[in-house]
């Protein structure tokens, strides 16, 4: 309280030797004003000059920024969501043995393989592992091993969305650092970089940010977070609050997913209540836009495929969790696989992590309208530029 005495007193002071203390002197009465209190004034006001930090703060206002910033009104959903009941590892090797045995197993011998994996990119779940003599094998299915030469154990991302308690009243975003030229993500006082006036404010990857205006500079569109912080928009996944429904979305409660933004927002009840990044289709298997009721949901299921007539891209993957169809063989669910969201990387399907891929599947119902739109424009909207889809 004692400092901002001080600091009205300093503000006072230098208001009253300034040429608009003497208009104020003068005015009909001789009745001097002082500089009104910081806060975001509605109404002119008449017994206070609406100078100063006042002004700044009203100008603000009028950009949509609160000073202090007001906090988010969301929360990680809870961690427990984030486990399954499997593991998982990547088949390093082409034509990679099972055995029928640990033994065979341990002792890798292929001529008592009982089948084998092959693929591009294949990736099998295990649910137990054994070690004998210092060689790990994994069970992949009931009586059936592989071993750690041919697979790489790997851990599932555990990134988590966020769960609104309100619709923000702006524009909320991810910060993004593996998507910076150079990795880091510092913010700028001005948009564009035609001046050397970065603020030494470092963003953390995943940070959620408030995104208030929007600027041109240098041939890209830059973000304002705060009044004087800016960062290039390709730094940043947004989540723009809409609760009007799509055309065509009957009820009160949608699932959109933006393809420039590679988010996901849930509806429900016209508020807004969950949202995350996500990765979509990448060109020329893009994710197709349109409005899709969601058919079919499956606990886990295999997901194979290829796109090349010579199948040297083909992809198998075990026990895709919580994954829900909605056009084709494209689907919403967990990804495992995926190091990083918020770029386009599948094969058609809206990968997310495990944890909102569950959070997904428990509220949404088969029915459920699928949103997916492109703002820029680019993603084709020609149904004939599609096939079936896949992960």
């Amino acid at each position: 309280m004692k400092r901002l005495f001080s600091i009205l007193l300093v503000l006072s002071a230098l208001w009253l030797f300034s040429p608009s203390a003497a208009q104020a002197a003068d005015t009909p009465g001789g009745e001097a004003k002082v500089l009104c209190l910081p806060g975001n004034y509605t109404f002119t006001a008449t017994d206070c000059i609406p100078s100063g930090p006042s002004a700044y703060q009203a100008e603000m206002a009028e950009n949509g920024i609160s000073l202090p910033q007001p906090p988010i009104p969301a929360v990680k959903p809870d961690f427990d969501l984030t486990y399954v009941d499997y593991q998982y590892g990547y088949v390093r090797t082409d034509n990679a043995p099972v055995y029928g045995s640990v033994e065979d197993a341990i002792q890798n011998n292929k001529n008592k393989a009982i089948r084998r994996v092959s693929g591009s990119f294949v990736y099998i779940s295990y649910t137990d592992s054994a070690v004998e003599n210092e060689k790990r094998v994994y069970m992949v299915a009931p009586g059936e091993w592989m071993t750690a030469n041919d697979v790489s154990r790997v851990t599932a991302p555990v990134f988590q969305g966020i769960q609104f308690s309100a619709t923000p009243q702006n524009t909320v975003g991810w910060v993004l650092t593996y998507l910076s030229p150079n990795g880091v993500v510092e913010t700028k006082r001005t948009p564009g970089y035609d001046t050397e006036d970065y603020t030494g404010h470092i963003l953390q990857n995943h940070d959620l940010v408030w995104v208030y205006g929007t600027a041109e500079a240098n041939g890209m569109e830059w973000y304002q977070l705060s009044p004087d912080e800016w960062v290039p928009d390709k730094v940043i996944a947004r989540v723009i609050p809409n609760t009007t429904p799509p055309e065509g979305v009957t009820g009160n409660r949608w699932i959109e997913i933006n393809l420039y933004e590679q988010t996901i927002a849930v509806y429900d009840n016209y508020q807004l209540v969950f949202a995350t990044l996500v990765a979509t289709g990448l060109e020329p298997l893009y994710t197709r836009p349109g409005l899709f009721p969601i058919y079919q949901k499956l606990d886990s299921t295999p997901m194979r495929g290829s796109f090349e007539s010579d199948g040297s891209d083909a992809y198998y993957l075990e026990d895709v969790p919580w994954t829900m169809y909605f056009d084709n063989a494209r689907a919403l669910h967990g990804a495992y696989w995926r190091a990083n969201l918020g770029f386009p990387q599948s094969h058609g399907c809206v990968n997310m992590s495990i944890g909102d891929a569950r959070w997904l599947f428990d509220w949404a119902k088969e029915g459920d309208f699928v949103y997916v739109w492109d703002p820029s424009g680019k993603t084709p909207t020609d149904s004939e530029a599609y096939g079936e889809g896949g992960a």
